[in-house]
């Protein structure tokens, strides 16, 4: 069996956040996939950038596919932390990709579209994704397609720990939306400290994202 990392465009004005990014053009949204997110919380995190907060909430307040926010914290000028409540009008990608048995390795808006970067154990399982577009009208192109060795035969750059730790969050159910398992659960299969937990999944997914956009020459640090 070969895994892949697929890069995959999206669109369609449902899709989580969409009218916000319409609202304030300035806004770039990246998910945050290390964060230890309560799997019985419902509320989703992601990382801002925009140079008017005010109207990137002004945004959010009339956005359909937002139940509820917070502005957690900000890291910098310009950048902060927000989590999110979704509607049930939302359009909501992640437990499609979850189903498909695949983990989001990055997630970020380009305009009003959604560029996704997934880890899926086998090219077929992209058809998942291509019903759901089918089913619900969502303009769907994928933008490139790797094929790698089996996550859990090949180092694709990582450490045995690293391996070790992103398989069990696979198999937890810790990338999933609403998580399954929380950060508290993966380091406690793993044995090891919430942070040292933290450390080997955040470097591991970045590891993973290096091998699926270069040709591997690149190290992370």
């Amino acid at each position: 069996m070969t895994d892949i990392k697929a890069v995959v465009r999206l669109e369609h004005p449902d899709i989580v956040l969409t009218e916000t990014v319409s609202h304030d053009r300035s806004s770039k949204v990246k998910s945050v996939s290390e964060a230890g997110t309560d799997p019985t919380s419902g509320r989703f995190f992601y990382r801002i950038e925009s140079v008017d907060f005010s109207q990137f909430e002004d945004g959010l307040r009339e956005d359909n596919t937002v139940g509820d926010f917070e502005r957690v914290i900000e890291t910098r000028d310009g950048e902060a932390i927000y989590s999110f409540e979704y509607t049930d009008e939302a359009k909501i990608i992640s437990p499609i990709i979850s189903t498909a048995s695949g983990v989001i390795l990055g997630m970020e808006n380009e305009g009003e579209a959604w560029v996704f970067t997934v880890w899926m154990p086998d090219r077929t399982n992209l058809v998942h994704l291509w019903d759901y577009a089918k089913q619900n009208d969502v303009e769907i192109e994928l933008l490139r397609v790797n094929e790698y060795a089996s996550l859990g035969d090949t180092d694709a750059g990582l450490t045995d720990s690293q391996r070790e730790a992103l398989l069990v969050a696979v198999e937890r159910g810790y990338f999933e939306e609403p998580r399954n398992a929380t950060l508290s659960d993966v380091a406690a299969e793993l044995d090891i400290s919430q942070p040292a937990a933290s450390g080997l999944l955040r470097r591991g997914i970045k590891r993973l994202v290096v091998s699926s956009l270069t040709d591997g020459s690149e190290t992370p640090e």
